[in-house]
């Protein structure tokens, strides 16, 4: 196999499990809203409709809180962005072990990679002459949104 077509081929996996990690990222942020009003209304479902700052505490999401009293009662912006970049790529993780577990046992393989690599092979190979051709890549698909595959300036083909 040609060296650009490994690197095309390599950065198309990467680009894929990139671009719909930053599209999980914004739901994420999106469903934590989603999360906050709806414990709001569990609460606000008190017999006087309404609420205490007490019960609002209780009702936001407590991870700060949690940061706060693990660290000493006081958190840095280091320790913070440590947080919130842990909890990232944790939910990174879990999502590519789902996306790549065969067994369904939460752990990752060569053997599962490698079967992951063999679908999406397959899926690209569209004659199914057991070789990816220029003109068979996505042109505008869910790969095309992150390079452009004809033309450029390099001697690989990725832009």
């Amino acid at each position: 196999m040609r060296k650009s077509t490994k690197l095309a081929l390599a950065f198309m996996a990467l680009a894929g499990a990139v671009g719909t990690t930053a599209y999980a990222e914004n739901n994420a942020s999106a469903k934590m809203r989603d999360d906050m009003m709806q414990r709001l209304d569990e609460a606000l479902k008190s017999p006087n409709g309404a609420i205490t700052f007490d019960q609002f505490s209780d009702a936001m999401d407590s991870r700060l809180k949690k940061l706060v009293a693990e660290n000493g009662g006081k958190l840095t912006v280091g320790e913070l962005a440590d947080a919130l970049e842990k909890a990232r790529f944790e939910r990174m993780a879990r999502r590519i072990i789902a996306r790549f577990d065969t067994r369904g046992d939460g752990t990752l393989t060569a053997d599962d990679i490698t079967s992951r690599q063999k679908k999406l092979f397959a899926m690209l190979d569209r004659n199914n002459d057991g070789k990816i051709e220029k003109g068979e890549l996505p042109k505008g698909g869910r790969f095309g949104r992150h390079r452009q595959w004809d033309g450029g300036d390099g001697d690989d083909g990725v832009q």
